[in-house]
């Protein structure tokens, strides 16, 4: 019999995804303008970025790279550990450290990577990762890949991850969760997780990515906004391209976590650094988030408008108190349609469908940001409710 042919059964399973409505599409961003985008030549108030802040095009930050790039040119050259390794580098990761609480933070190239490292540093065969069901892709694929055994406990629910815990009593276990789910927009449970963690003898691992900036005393994340320090979250992973506007990602802890990633963490060791550039840009945008309240403070007057004005128009939302304001849309194409009827009225907003949601939980995925005014929040209220209303008829 021969081999199958892999080029073939990639091309049926991409076959497959069209029949199914499921294919994706990439688009080309033209230029960008505050809040506002240009696709196919169309000008579009962007409701589809992660720029919860506004900092991507932030002066400060564009200063700050500009400079660097002066001194230390574009890239790195090499790893971290054979001479990548710059001044703005070390800068970054003390002030992550100072910003977070915790002893000592590292950086990574993408948060991906820093969740394959972490994992795969802690990792190994007998131990185990429960995790919650909603958990990003790239915490899912750390525990796969780390040869320990992988369970899921139902979405936010501690009562759930404690059994799971429980069902295994001798293995090491790193508990891990999404600190906001990036399609959902909710909370996890941390305090819940972090008593359940002392308790069961587990390492509490969250991955903030959408809720540094965001959340908490001087927007240092989701485990200060509960109260939670380094010992009762000893694992922190957040990204640097979300509402810091930039690129990259880090793990912060104790030195001891650190310096054991520094040996172990095989994308950490193996990849050329992050542009020293990119560091400098990202110290600048934590500068900004830290101290500029008034920044974060109008996100949250834009959620809290946005969410009052879907009531009053009958919209309904998934329960969120963050920037991530999903529409329900049932099946996928009619979130397709009305992403399709925003955008024909100047608005870009996604439509995600499965596999990154589950069946029939199709869904309009609003993110908002400092950057957005008033009237822009109001006049996307008013195309979906209209948009809405046409899906109906």
């Amino acid at each position: 019999m021969p081999r199958p042919d892999l080029s073939a059964r990639l091309a049926a399973a991409q076959a497959q995804r069209a029949r199914d409505g499921l294919l994706r599409r990439l688009r080309t961003v033209e230029s960008v303008a505050g809040s506002r985008i240009t696709i196919d030549g169309k000008s579009l108030a962007d409701f589809g970025s992660n720029d919860y802040l506004g900092l991507a095009q932030h002066p400060a930050l564009r200063a700050a790279l500009t400079r660097a790039v002066d001194c230390w040119g574009v890239g790195a050259g090499a790893a971290h550990l054979l001479g990548g390794h710059r001044d703005e580098h070390a800068a970054l990761e003390e002030k992550l450290a100072l910003w977070t609480g915790r002893e000592r933070a590292l950086l990574f190239s993408t948060g991906y990577m820093a969740n394959l490292g972490v994992a795969g540093t802690l990792l190994r065969d007998g131990d185990v990762c429960v995790q919650d069901k909603l958990n990003h892709a790239s915490l899912i694929d750390a525990a796969r890949l780390s040869g320990a055994e992988f369970v899921r406990y139902r979405h936010a629910d501690a009562d759930s991850a404690r059994r799971q815990l429980r069902a295994r009593p001798d293995a090491a276990a790193i508990l891990a969760t999404d600190a906001v789910f990036s399609m959902d927009g909710d909370l996890a449970p941390l305090r819940e997780l972090a008593v359940l963690c002392k308790r069961e003898h587990a390492t509490l691992m969250i991955d903030d990515a959408h809720g540094i900036g965001v959340l908490g005393p001087d927007g240092a994340g989701s485990p200060g906004a509960v109260g939670l320090a380094q010992n009762d979250a000893p694992i922190l992973m957040a990204t640097l391209g979300k509402a810091l506007g930039v690129a990259g990602a880090f793990v912060a802890g104790s030195t001891a976590l650190i310096e054991g990633l520094v040996q172990f963490a095989r994308p950490y060791v193996y990849t050329t650094a992050m542009p020293p550039a990119l560091a400098a840009a990202a110290s600048a945008a934590v500068d900004i988030a830290r101290n500029d309240s008034e920044r974060r403070e109008r996100l949250h007057r834009h959620i809290a408008r946005f969410r009052h004005g879907a009531a009053q128009r009958g919209i309904a939302l998934l329960p969120s108190s963050t920037p991530i304001q999903p529409v329900p849309a049932g099946d996928s194409a009619t979130a397709s349609s009305i992403a399709q009827r925003l955008e024909g009225t100047g608005f870009y907003v996604p439509a995600i469908r499965p596999p990154s949601v589950p069946a029939n939980g199709a869904r309009l995925r609003v993110s908002l940001s400092a950057a957005h005014a008033e009237d822009q929040i109001e006049r996307l209220l008013d195309a979906l409710a209209i948009a809405l209303a046409a899906e109906r008829r």
